[in-house]
């Protein structure tokens, strides 16, 4: 998909500077959206309820909305927000810490607007799903800059995919997120999809969503 989006803009004249035009063709996580909703409609909801592109709009606390990739809403409760996100080289360094602040944000800015009674007093549920690519700078070991203060040990010898496994954990575990996903693949369009870690599966994932879905249904109307 990212390989069709950067020809199609080549196609049109309008290229963007290094691989960027596969990315902001859009669509590139499309078909994950698709296993997504197939999940949700699997846990008895309507494929209306299940808004994608139109309706994504969450209002915030520190801004006035936010798109979040998949949104779900029934009988006026917010069921769930789910946020896709793909990291590809090759800067991985820059882009490591801006998908950091941005998954943070949006989460602070969502339970902050819940506390101020924005989405009711159902609380939301927010997933997280992060694809990455598998190569040779996103798996070796990295150096952690040091300044006056030492960093955690945790990040010591780590790659970036390490450190985004670190990142998708303790998101769910500081509660910013009640479940995320973490899978890595490489480029070739026949690889593999890893999961390197259990409690970041696409199958608990799942199962969180599940779990949301007895807990919506048994509130009633």
């Amino acid at each position: 998909m990212r390989e069709a989006q950067a020809a199609k803009q080549l196609a049109s004249g309008k290229v963007d500077a290094g691989s960027r035009g596969s990315v902001t063709g859009g669509g590139h996580l499309d078909g994950i959206l698709d296993l997504l909703e197939q999940v949700f409609v699997a846990a008895g909801f309507d494929r209306a309820e299940v808004l994608r592109r139109a309706g994504v709009e969450l209002p915030g606390y520190y801004r006035p909305t936010k798109k979040w990739d998949l949104v779900v809403v029934s009988r006026d409760r917010l069921v769930a927000a789910i946020e896709l996100k793909s990291q590809v080289g090759p800067s991985f360094g820059n882009n490591f810490n801006n998908r950091t602040e941005e998954a943070i944000g949006n989460a602070v800015d969502v339970w902050r607007a819940y506390e101020e009674g924005t989405f009711g007093s159902v609380r939301p549920w927010l997933g997280y799903v992060f694809l990455l690519e598998e190569t040779g700078k996103s798996v070796t070991p990295v150096r952690v800059a040091s300044g006056v203060f030492r960093p955690e040990p945790i990040f010591d010898g780590t790659s970036y995919k390490d450190r985004y496994a670190i990142l998708c954990r303790r998101l769910v575990r500081e509660r910013l997120y009640d479940a995320a996903c973490f899978v890595t693949s490489s480029r070739e369009p026949d690889s593999i999809i890893h999961q390197p870690e259990a409690e970041l599966s696409f199958a608990n994932f799942t199962a969180a969503i599940a779990g949301r879905a007895a807990y919506i249904k048994a509130l009633g109307a």
